[in-house]
């Protein structure tokens, strides 16, 4: 197999690992990749970039893949499948009608409602008066939604009702631009990766991410700060669950729609003293958690996406699963979530860029915001910079491997949490009874 991944970040550099790793698999294209994923594949540029479904096309034809993965959630939006599949090439990711899941969150709602999915209360707002009047009907926290894409920081969780009306208006104020409110769920969040085919849903190992910037949840919402799995806490049936209520129906109704979703249906749940309740559903691999959940899984990964790109999930044997644990950090840029600081020189790593001394054990770094200046030295390039990876045996020794790892790397004016997994290992998350 050959198989061109479209993307540049950390997500995408961990499918890459993964995908050069299956046995099946001759060799991988990136586009348009990063520093790191060029020790292992090929990276190409395209024109138009990766949102555009004639150069996709033009570049997978080229090469002659049997497959393309699509990464980030823009080039799914923006019709690159839909192209993809008109010229008979394979691709693991949904059409733009059906990536309306993650593309429009009043969508999804009506979707979930159809399909008779447990998620909280909302309310669509496209008027601050409305806006208003939502936020008194659920009361605090409030929860505010840009309905449409937002790179997972379209969303405020507040009590303070100036700063829910402030982002609300802020949303308001774009082209077309509306907002759902929502009810707040208690409970912890989970996130859930279902591999689909358009009719059979496989459940990968559930993770937990952090978004907020600062420890102990403080600070604005990021694009992910890390994750772990697995989750002690979470009871063990937790995946089969949210297939029986909330992937298959979802499939179901998004077939009888004429629309049939193909590719990762990313569940973000809430475990609620009420039971599972979605939060919201996104159309690709999450990041980081793609991250912990790709260093856990055994069964051969090109193999696995090919099969669901070309409907044939129902044959494909049970998913075999490392046993061990697996905690990823965020390193990240100075001043991010706001205006990060870029072009600082990144020191620490080996020679091959991907491993770094744990002390007992190695962790490894998967790139995403890096470039290399004119002199060829590595440098930041975004606000997440690195993903640091540590596994082991245990959730407490991954978490120790991946920031005895974070310890090694320089980065001037670089931050990161220092609490992931900590909550977990201690035994302080519970779910509500």
């Amino acid at each position: 197999m050959k198989v061109l991944v479209l993307g540049s970040g950390a997500r995408e550099h961990a499918l890459v690992r993964s995908l050069s790793a299956d046995p099946a698999v001759d060799a991988v294209i990136a586009a348009p990749g990063n520093p790191g994923i060029a020790a292992l594949a090929l990276c190409r540029d395209i024109e138009g970039g990766p949102t555009s479904p004639k150069g996709v096309v033009a570049l997978a034809t080229e090469l002659g893949v049997d497959l393309v993965v699509v990464g980030p959630e823009a080039p799914l939006v923006a019709g690159v499948t839909d192209a993809l599949v008109a010229e008979g090439i394979a691709c693991f990711g949904p059409t733009a009608e059906a990536a309306r899941l993650e593309g429009s969150k009043s969508f999804a709602k009506d979707v979930m409602s159809a399909a008779e999915v447990p998620t909280g209360l909302a309310h669509v707002c496209s008027t601050l008066a409305e806006v208003e009047d939502a936020l008194d009907a659920f009361g605090a926290p409030h929860v505010v939604k840009e309905d449409g894409l937002a790179a997972g920081k379209g969303v405020v969780v507040t009590s303070e009702r100036q700063v829910a009306l402030a982002h609300a208006a802020a949303c308001l104020a774009k082209p077309d631009g509306r907002v759902v409110i929502e009810e707040f769920l208690d409970g912890p969040e989970v996130s859930l990766f279902c591999l689909c085919d358009g009719t059979t849903a496989v459940p990968l190992v559930p993770a937990q991410d952090f978004k907020r910037v600062g420890d102990d949840d403080a600070g604005p919402n990021t694009g992910g700060m890390g994750a772990y799995s697995p989750l002690p806490w979470a009871p063990d049936d937790l995946a089969a669950d949210v297939v029986a209520r909330v992937a298959q129906p979802t499939l179901d109704e998004m077939r009888r729609r004429g629309t049939p979703f193909v590719g990762v249906l990313f569940v973000g749940l809430a475990l609620t003293s009420r039971g599972p309740r979605v939060i919201e559903f996104n159309a690709r691999f999450g990041d980081p958690e793609t991250q912990v959940v790709l260093a856990r899984l055994e069964t051969p990964l090109a193999q696995l996406l090919l099969a669901a790109a070309t409907g044939r999930l129902v044959d494909v044997d049970p998913l075999r699963w490392r046993d061990n644990a697996a905690v990823t950090v965020v390193v990240a840029a100075e001043n991010y979530p706001a205006a990060p600081r870029t072009g600082d020189p990144i020191d620490g790593l080996t020679d091959e860029g991907d491993t770094v001394d744990a002390g007992e054990g190695t962790a490894y770094v998967l790139h995403a915001g890096t470039a290399l200046d004119d002199d060829g030295v590595l440098v930041s390039a975004g606000g997440r910079v690195l993903s640091v990876v540590g596994t082991g045996p245990t959730l407490e020794q991954a978490r120790h491997r991946a920031y005895a790892a974070v310890g090694r790397i320089e980065l001037a004016g670089s931050h990161h949490r220092t609490d992931i997994a900590r909550r977990a290992i201690d035994g302080e998350v519970s779910v509500p009874g």
